[in-house]
């Protein structure tokens, strides 16, 4: 298959580009030099691509910096969305469109609605979550009045190897590794009470291509491992591995305005429609990520 991918030089579309090529498929990787703000950006791209499947992945993702700056991840996310959608219909109308939104749309969930299925209700409680909301329904209206094959995928957490170090995992390895090597006994840490779905994104990637083949056109899809984990535990763990003296300590100043409790999904359907299901353990992303971040011996 010809992919487009949009967002290519991010944590998911590198690994996304990778498990692509490997299925044999060719891959055109865009990445800031396609602004999907722009529509004679897009445009230019997919003319001279002429993607089978596009993977929109560009976007704003950091729920912590989207309350600094809401009308940016507004203007990214959704008009970004929308001018792809628009795009691909003049110059690749056939072509099928993953647009990846987030499992945040579900906001807050009682314990008694867990696993969250795709047929929950959304109620998104940051400025992040309410932007991929609201681009998805764009792309529901591309599926539903213009016939375009776009599915909606909602990943809940995933981590893994070249994650940022914005995002709570490798941010805690990171700040772990250097409280050690510092000699410094405490770090601080915002709320870690909360608990998560996290899948590797090595097999979140699969379960996109999977869609492309097998998903229909205008549905949704829970991307999730079925299992949430505490962060406090992940973070002891971490903790016991890298600097097992150094305290974690809550800063006030790093709590989010308002935090999810807990959020577990269901990948039912998507197993369903697929066969997909999660593969690689947390323990091993939790590996991958130290293994990748770990410091180098200082040279003798």
């Amino acid at each position: 298959m010809r992919a487009f991918i949009t967002g290519g030089a991010g944590f998911v579309g590198h690994h996304l580009e990778n498990h692509l090529r490997s299925c044999g498929d060719d891959v055109t990787s865009a990445d800031r030099e396609c602004d999907v703000t722009k529509r004679v950006s897009v445009l230019e791209h997919l003319g001279q691509s002429q993607p089978e499947v596009i993977y929109h992945l560009a976007a704003m993702t950091h729920v912590g910096e989207s309350w600094d700056d809401p009308t940016e991840f507004t203007r990214v996310n959704v008009l970004g969305t929308k001018i792809l959608l628009d795009a691909a219909r003049e110059v690749v109308p056939q072509a099928t469109i993953i647009f990846v939104s987030t499992a945040d749309v579900y906001g807050i969930v009682d314990e008694e609605d867990l696993p969250v299925r795709e047929t929950f209700r959304t109620a998104p409680t940051n400025p992040y979550s309410s932007s991929k909301l609201e681009a998805e329904h764009f792309a529901r209206d591309a599926a539903r009045e213009t016939g375009q094959h776009v599915i909606i995928v909602r990943p809940f957490n995933h981590v893994g190897p070249g994650q940022s170090t914005k995002f709570v995992i490798p941010a805690l390895v990171s700040r772990l590794f250097e409280a050690r090597d510092e000699g410094r006994k405490e770090i601080r840490v915002g709320d870690l009470s909360t608990r998560r779905d996290f899948s590797d994104v090595r097999d979140v990637v699969k379960a996109y291509r999977l869609l492309t083949l097998l998903g229909r056109p205008g549905e949704v899809y829970n991307v999730a491992s079925g299992f949430d984990t505490a962060l406090s535990d992940i973070a002891n763990t971490l903790r016991k591995e890298i600097a097992p003296d150094v305290e974690l300590v809550v800063d006030p100043s790093l709590l989010r305005p308002v935090e999810v409790p807990v959020l577990r999904g269901s990948f039912e359907k998507l197993h369903d429609a697929t066969g997909w299901e999660p593969v690689i353990t947390l323990e091993t992303s939790l590996h991958d990520v130290v293994s990748q971040l770990r410091p180098s011996p200082p040279e003798l």
